[in-house]
């Protein structure tokens, strides 16, 4: 049974990856989770060792953990928005804000509770399953080219000529 955070000197940032991690790995069939179902994820694994959350990890769920924002003041790279509310784990190729740049992407073996050091494991698999390009997870960018075809018989310069006749 894991023993509480305050004991192993867990932090709360490695707290709220385990907490998600341990969603993606319950639920797969799910791209992202709500930050809701991340801080339930980690009332019930701190309620297995009859610990409780600590002060501050809703705002590292919410900020503080999030790569693709500004560090404040935090800097870890372990969540990712994927829409207002919304969070995953992060993977190499995900967007990460400037400052975050050489920032910790998971907890270390070592500061991980007892039970829980297989994450990490799972974690590599999954990412390597899943996918690290940020253009197959962001929708916008995977429509990069999608538009080829439009022009594909002609010359881009011949093709824009062609869409400004009439223009005045």
């Amino acid at each position: 049974m894991p023993m509480s955070a305050t004991k192993t000197g867990t932090k709360v940032a490695d707290e709220v990856w385990i907490a998600t991690a341990l969603l993606h790995q319950k639920h797969p069939e799910q791209f992202d989770f709500s930050i809701g179902e991340i801080m339930e994820s980690a009332r019930q694994m701190w309620r297995k060792s009859s610990g409780s959350l600590r002060p501050g990890f809703y705002v590292h769920v919410v900020q503080h953990c999030v790569a693709n924002r500004a560090p404040n003041p935090g800097r870890p790279c372990m969540l990712v928005e994927t829409a207002p509310g919304r969070r995953r784990l992060f993977r190499p190729g995900d967007y990460y804000h400037p400052e975050r740049k050489g920032a910790k992407t998971t907890p270390s073996r070592e500061s991980m509770p007892y039970g829980y050091s297989g994450l990490l494991n799972w974690y590599r698999d999954w990412c390597s399953t899943a996918g690290t390009s940020a253009i197959g997870d962001d929708p916008l960018l995977a429509l990069r080219g999608s538009g080829k075809h439009l022009w594909a018989d002609e010359h881009t310069d011949q093709y824009v000529r062609r869409i400004r006749e009439g223009w005045e």
